[in-house]
């Protein structure tokens, strides 16, 4: 049977249709893998773009969205102890994040991945053994894909992308897309993780040498510190930091500075050796470390967890043979925890700081030692020639005494000699403050003490008071007595400033006959009846400590006359009587030196 011309044209067009739609179909997939690819390729180089850790992660979980067409995602980096230590969502909004609750754990679904570091592909979650369902407020979420990301040979972390756009779930080419990713991935941490490394050293270098610079030029122990604790707080982004340094007399820590988080609260604050993490780091002279003190049963008596710190470290400064003290950083509740790499550039930074402080140190004790050598040779030249020449002098002119006969003649002489006798104890005094080698206020004598307490309440006195000393302050006031004088003249200075409403006073303090005598003159309107007495009684109570008194009484001219008196319980002053006798006084001589012969008697040098 013939067939028309007609229907035999009709089959070889439906076949050629068919062709065409077919090669339409795979052009189209041609393309879509071509774009897939150029997207990959995009997404590649706008991962490996990025220097900033956290951007590279960010940017790695948005690249991984788009090429997979997922609704969500999110990249977990994981640490030792198959955790995970950040949680990077993408597709979900703070609000909704915060809603759902804290960090994952790594449990369930996550901690399959964790586990078994292998790509994974679920069609449905809720059907796979390891789910353990979702939080309160969570999105619902169904198909699933999750790869591992690589650097070199360590896991760092992996991706977890999920609902599939337009499928109920991820194909085999996503699964090959997002390896691919991934494999990118680690490549672009690894640069991000290199650069941010190399930036931290930096930093932790240029922080070393502005604390030696610092220290080499002379700065206070106290400001080194501060640099210190401010450069390491901020290099470690640490939301609190502390120095502590032993206390006196006592086994505990005492916070010396603190920076940051209610530093005010713990500033001067005294710390246990046990149940603090700083105490742990001064007695094992060990890296002290706490994920987060508030669970830490090693920290019990603290104020870091009440402060709101969580994660912690404590670095010791110096070594067993030179501990100075502890260093401490920590992070708010909830904040990241101290890697390796920042722990380990902390202890190398506080080593380094020790160092600088103790090479600053014996730097200063080379020049203090320097200091006190010359201060020796002075005095010695002072008293090996200027005393003995002064000496040599008076007795020249004791003798001249015989020869004149003139009265007034005599008394100019002997005028003279008395001259030469304050002169001689003033060369001695000095002498004694050049050969004082204590450190501190104390260090320096009560005459310049009493000068200095005089220049200070100029202030609140509005003029200068006038100031007399007589006698050997410096050397016959033992110290326990000076404290006691200088604050007595402290709190009558106040006192005539605030109540007297003097416009003079005069300070007069003597050290002679075995007592010392501070009295305080001033015009003002004198003691009131009845009025507060708190100040003299303070006054007198030192006094009766010192077995001495305290008197009181209105100077001819008006005002109030202190007169406090006290005994040197060390020594009593001999009766210096002229120069031959300051000799003889071996009181006097602050090296142990009397001036006299070899044979233990001194010449003759009385007055005529």
């Amino acid at each position: 049977m013939a067939t028309s011309g007609h229907e035999g044209g009709q089959l070889p067009r439906l076949q050629l249709d068919q062709l065409l739609d077919e090669l339409q179909l795979r052009i189209d997939e041609v393309r879509g893998t071509r774009d897939r690819v150029h997207s990959l390729l995009e997404a590649v180089l706008t991962v490996g773009r990025e220097l900033d850790l956290r951007q590279v992660l960010r940017r790695i979980v948005e690249a991984a969205v788009v090429l997979v067409d997922a609704e969500y995602g999110a990249l977990g980096v994981i640490e030792p102890g198959e955790r995970l230590a950040q949680f990077i969502p993408v597709g979900i909004s703070v609000e909704e994040y915060e809603e759902i609750g804290p960090l994952p754990q790594g449990h369930g679904l996550l901690g399959e991945l964790i586990r078994h570091p292998e790509a994974l592909r679920i069609q449905e979650l809720q059907d796979h053994p390891s789910s353990y369902g979702f939080p309160v407020n969570h999105p619902p979420m169904h198909s699933f894909l999750g790869v591992p990301i690589r650097v070199r040979d360590e896991v760092f972390g992996n991706l977890y992308l999920t609902e599939k756009r337009g499928a109920k779930e991820f194909d085999s080419e996503d699964e090959v897309v997002l390896s691919t990713l991934a494999v990118a991935a680690g490549v672009a941490i690894e640069n991000a993780r290199l650069y941010e490394e190399a930036r931290r050293r930096q930093r932790w270098i240029e922080a070393s040498g502005e604390v030696t610079n610092t220290l080499l030029s002379g700065a206070q122990e106290e400001e080194v510190l501060g640099l210190m604790l401010d450069r390491a707080r901020s290099i470690l982004k640490a939301d609190l930091g502390t120095v502590s340094l032993p206390a006196e007399g006592a086994d505990e820590l005492r916070i010396a500075l603190a920076q940051g988080s209610a530093a005010e609260q713990l500033e001067g604050r005294t710390l246990p050796m046990k149940g603090t993490l700083s105490g742990a780091a001064f007695t094992r002279v060990e890296l002290a470390i706490s994920d987060d003190v508030t669970k830490d049963p090693r920290v019990r008596d603290s104020a870091l967890p009440v402060n709101g710190i969580g994660p912690a470290v404590a670095v010791p400064l110096g070594t067993s043979d030179g501990l100075r003290g502890v260093l401490l950083v920590g992070r708010a509740v909830g904040g990241e925890r101290f890697g390796p790499e920042e722990t380990d550039a902390l202890v190398g930074f506080a080593g380094q700081a020790a160092v600088a402080m103790e090479l600053a140190q014996r730097r200063r004790d080379a020049e203090q030692l320097a200091l006190f050598e010359d201060r020796d040779r002075i005095a010695r030249d002072l008293h090996d020639l200027a005393i003995q020449r002064l000496f040599a002098t008076g007795m020249t002119l004791q003798s001249a005494v015989r020869f004149v006969t003139h009265e007034e003649g005599t008394e100019r002489l002997l005028r003279a000699v008395d001259d030469l006798d304050e002169t001689i104890k003033i060369i001695r005094t000095t002498i004694f403050g050049l050969r004082r080698h204590e450190a501190g206020p104390t260090a320096q004598g009560l005459r310049l003490r009493v000068l200095s307490q005089a220049k200070d309440s100029v202030a609140t006195l509005g003029f200068t008071p006038v100031l007399r000393t007589e006698g050997l302050l410096d050397t016959d006031v033992p110290a326990p007595v000076a404290d006691h004088l200088v604050a007595v003249l402290g709190e009558a200075l106040s006192n005539a400033a605030r109540h007297a409403g003097a416009s003079s006073v005069d300070i007069t303090v003597i050290a002679g006959q075995g007592l010392v005598a501070l009295t305080v003159t001033d015009n003002g309107r004198g003691l009131p009846e009845g009025g507060r007495r708190s100040g003299l009684a303070n006054i007198a109570e030192r006094a009766r400590e010192l077995g001495g008194e305290l008197t009181l009484d209105p100077p001819a001219g008006g005002g109030t006359r202190l007169v406090w008196r006290v005994p040197l319980e060390h020594r009593a002053a001999p009766d210096r009587g002229g120069p031959a006798e300051q000799a003889d006084g071996r009181a006097d001589a602050p090296d142990g030196t009397d001036g006299s012969g070899p044979d233990g008697s001194g010449p003759d040098r009385g007055r005529a």
